[in-house]
């Protein structure tokens, strides 16, 4: 099973996906994070090296693509006399990147974070 495979599999078991439209576009995203991700890691580091942080935050960073773009279609709001609800745009897709910044933060050359001393 190659890495893309490895995220895909792990992105759509988190995610519940039943419809073959919507794994292709999964499948879109999980690529894209490996690519990018692999991108950043530190010199003589390789996704190999860390193959479970690896396919855990690309997993999660392909999801975050998928929620915005799901978020796009849906209702902007909805208003009943004095009481309007509107969808906090965006939170699922932050929360899962954080998540996935976080797992990978000891790897990759751009992110900040503490060390024992």
């Amino acid at each position: 099973m190659t890495l893309v495979q490895q995220v895909y599999a792990q992105a759509a078991l988190l995610s519940g996906l039943e419809e073959p439209a919507q794994g292709q576009l999964l499948h879109v995203f999980c690529r894209s994070a490996v690519t990018s991700l692999s991108a950043r890691l530190r010199p003589g580091l390789c996704p190999e090296d860390l193959r479970a942080d690896f396919v855990a935050a690309a997993a999660l960073y392909a999801l975050a693509a998928y929620s915005e773009c799901d978020e796009m279609g849906g209702i902007s709001h909805l208003q009943v006399g004095d009481m309007t609800l509107k969808p906090n745009a965006g939170a699922a897709a932050r929360c899962l990147r954080n998540q996935a910044g976080l797992i990978m933060a000891p790897y990759v050359l751009d992110r900040f974070s503490f060390r024992g001393v």
